[in-house]
């Protein structure tokens, strides 16, 4: 199996966590999005990552598609249940990381305009809504303990908003991402992908 990455990209990442965690051999071929890829844009033709060429030589685009693939493709416990409450339970927290994800890069994009058509009011905007998301992760009182997809997506989220926005302070009045943060950077899995590699 080839996934291809960059290695900043907190999608990219979840994926790179999730192969490790799974025991599974994946090459990780690193493309730059602004620059020619035609090897990306033959399995994606949105030219994004992560984009995976599964064990049948198929693309799989979109990294929780690409998780659960990964998931059921290795060993050990499964990162998301196969049914019931439980997944849902583990997608709902998947999905608003996934969405602080979306919120923390829209803000990474505005930032990187020229100042003079930066829009103050949409770079505010994407920083509430990180916030809140961050809130609701908090009220959640996710743990280490249990490695799930909501747990990994979580965990990569709060990494790369100190990677990309390192002057914005979300650990102020949420004790339990800090302390789930510097679980997970310990495990192997985590310590492997970090952003700033």
């Amino acid at each position: 199996m080839k996934l291809y990455i960059t290695v900043p990209s907190p999608y990219a990442r979840k994926c790179r966590i999730v192969a490790r965690e799974k025991g599974l051999a994946v090459e990780e071929i690193v493309v730059d999005l602004y620059g020619a890829a035609p090897e990306l844009a033959a399995c994606n033709p949105l030219d994004q990552v992560p984009a995976l060429i599964a064990a049948d030589g198929l693309p799989i685009t979109d990294s929780p598609l690409i998780c659960e693939y990964l998931d059921e493709q290795g060993g050990g416990p499964r990162l998301l249940p196969a049914s019931g409450a439980e997944r849902l339970a583990v997608r709902r927290i998947e999905t608003l990381a996934d969405g602080a994800m979306e919120m923390g890069v829209k803000w990474v994009l505005e930032k990187r305009r020229p100042e003079s058509e930066r829009s103050p009011a949409w770079m505010e905007r994407w920083r509430d809504r990180l916030g809140r998301s961050f809130d609701a992760l908090e009220a959640a009182a996710l743990s280490a303990d249990r490695i799930d997809l909501g747990v990994i997506s979580t965990g990569c989220v709060l990494t790369w908003t100190d990677f990309r926005h390192p002057e914005y302070d979300w650990r102020t009045g949420r004790p339990g991402l800090t302390a789930l943060q510097a679980a997970l950077e310990a495990r192997p899995s985590f310590a492997a992908t970090r952003p700033d590699a």
